[in-house]
């Protein structure tokens, strides 16, 4: 089975969490990360109100071009962290550019606090697909290495099945 691992990290933990999965996965497995045009790096009481602040105005920042063609994948998994109980923006705005229609998709998330309703809102994007499950992760990049593997590995044989 063909996967794509899309995913938007900005402190690293969903690029952790896809690289893992990619690795579990292994050949047929493809990651693109998704960047926005804005990289400025914001730390902090800034980041949270930032972060919070695109949310709630519901925007959608500029992303650089991601040079996949999801049509050329039976499994799409889709990975962002949670703002303010949602997707990041830059997830909301590429699955706004990215016609995704009839495919298997799985989706994961990262967090320091809770999912919210992160995938509520995904699968409200995603109409027209298959999702065939959802994992999140507390912490991910504090987690130890072997129970995260091993988490991952569980979920990838429930979703490839």
């Amino acid at each position: 089975m063909k996967t794509a691992v899309i995913y938007y990290s900005l402190d690293g933990n969903s690029a952790l969490v896809a690289e893992t999965i990619k690795a579990t996965i292994g050949i047929g497995a493809d990651t693109f990360e998704i960047k926005t045009k804005d990289n400025k790096k914001r730390k902090g009481f800034v980041k949270i109100l930032w972060g919070g602040a695109q949310v709630m105005f519901g925007k959608k920042p500029p992303i650089v071009p991601l040079s996949v063609d999801v049509n050329a994948y039976d499994l799409i998994i889709l990975g962002t962290p949670v703002w303010a109980g949602s997707p990041a923006p830059a997830m909301v705005s590429f699955l706004d550019k990215t016609a995704i229609n009839g495919k298997k998709i799985a989706l994961f998330c990262c967090h320091g606090g809770g999912q919210g309703k992160v995938f509520e809102k995904l699968k409200a994007l995603l109409k027209g697909n298959t999702i065939a499950g959802e994992i999140d992760f507390r912490n991910a990049s504090k987690e130890d290495r072997t129970a995260l593997k091993q988490k991952i590995d569980q979920w990838a044989k429930n979703i490839a099945a």
